[in-house]
């Protein structure tokens, strides 16, 4: 909006000519979803312990997780208020990547609320039933690959394709039908990775921090002419607004982070981390970096990974040699990845900073790609 309100003013002064610029509207998104986080984060928090709207707590998670039963969930609201609010004020408006992204972070957003509404207020414990989740996930993936195929957001390259790392100036290109499918598989994969992450205070919304700061530098890139002929890069016109959503995104998982650290005061429930999987897998989708999202947020994709080795290994031995051997032969002690290094004796901080640890490098051995080509 104030590029909009500010920019025309450029020729009277000087001084407006800074709203041109993306690297100054990106500072202001991560500084101003930052500051409403901060401001607005307590009421949130207080609201949500006034209404009870409180974490349910597994029984058969680890026992140190069962002092955090009854603490205020639902967090995710502050997310997305600061991360909209953010970007909404500094970004282009005219920009079909930041719409494509606010709609993306408000429909997973909304899918998230409904189930911690269902499974916490309406005291429903399974929630939202999982293939009505599921179709949400998938009905906005079809519509975002469909929408893609048919307005392509960057006119000059093959819609239905996408960038590889470690190779120069090549798509891999996708039989549209299945570029639809390819799109709806990482939306829903991103969206669901993050909230299998959201486990332990400040996990998830310290890796999403992370991985937003990696993205917002891939989308200035991406969107400088030069800076891509450079890195050999195909450019994408107008991607670079989406540093300006990134940073938005940055600033308001940080805000969170001051609530969420151990020990956390609120948690995000599926409302903020459906909202923050669909946000990065739609920002991913729309930069053709797919596969840097998958070694960027790399810690994401391994605690899903673990669920789901977790789950089929389980399922086959189970109809192989039973129940009590399945039990007694599971892949992890407990999944997701965080809780069995837990089981394995790791205190819940030291988790949490190891896999920030990772984290940082995985976000950087995406940007060396870049350079290695």
């Amino acid at each position: 909006m104030l590029y909009h309100l500010l920019v025309p003013l450029a020729k009277r002064h000087i001084f407006f000519n800074l709203f041109t610029y993306i690297t100054f509207r990106a500072a202001g998104a991560t500084l101003t979803a930052l500051l409403v986080a901060f401001a607005f984060g307590p009421d949130i928090i207080e609201a949500l312990r006034r209404y009870k709207v409180g974490q349910v707590i597994r029984a058969e998670g680890p026992a140190s997780h069962q002092g955090k039963r009854g603490t205020p969930t639902m967090g995710g609201l502050i997310i997305i208020l600061a991360c909209v609010s953010a970007t909404l004020l500094w970004a282009r408006l005219d920009s079909r990547y930041v719409i494509l992204a606010i709609v993306a972070t408000l429909w997973m957003g909304a899918i998230g609320f409904l189930d911690d509404y269902l499974k916490i207020v309406r005291a429903e414990s399974r929630g939202l039933i999982a293939r009505w989740k599921l179709a949400g996930q998938v009905s906005f993936g079809v519509a975002l690959g469909v929408f893609l195929l048919l307005w392509p957001l960057a006119p000059n390259l093959s819609a239905s394709s996408t960038q590889v790392p470690l190779f120069k100036y090549y798509l891999l290109p996708f039989w549209p039908p299945l570029y639809v499918l390819f799109v709806t598989f990482v939306l829903t994969g991103s969206s669901n990775a993050v909230n299998l992450t959201d486990g332990l205070d400040g996990l998830a919304s310290g890796l999403t921090a992370i991985t937003a700061g990696a993205f917002a530098i891939f989308a200035y890139l991406f969107g400088r002419f030069d800076a891509a002929k450079y890195l050999g890069v195909y450019f994408l016109p107008g991607a670079g607004e989406l540093t300006v959503f990134c940073g938005a995104l940055l600033g308001a998982a940080l805000g969170f982070l001051w609530f969420n650290a151990h020990p956390a005061q609120v948690f995000m429930g599926d409302t903020g981390a459906l909202a923050i999987g669909g946000a990065l897998g739609t920002v991913a989708i729309m930069l053709k970096a797919e596969f840097l999202l998958l070694i960027a947020g790399a810690v994401f994709a391994a605690e899903a990974l673990s669920v789901l080795i977790q789950t089929s290994a389980y399922r086959w031995r189970k109809k192989q040699h039973g129940k009590e051997y399945a039990d007694a032969h599971r892949v992890f002690r407990m999944a997701p990845l965080h809780h069995h290094f837990e089981k394995l004796g790791w205190a819940e901080p030291q988790v949490v900073v190891r896999f920030y640890i990772l984290g940082v490098l995985c976000a950087a051995v995406a940007l060396a790609t870049l350079k290695v080509r």
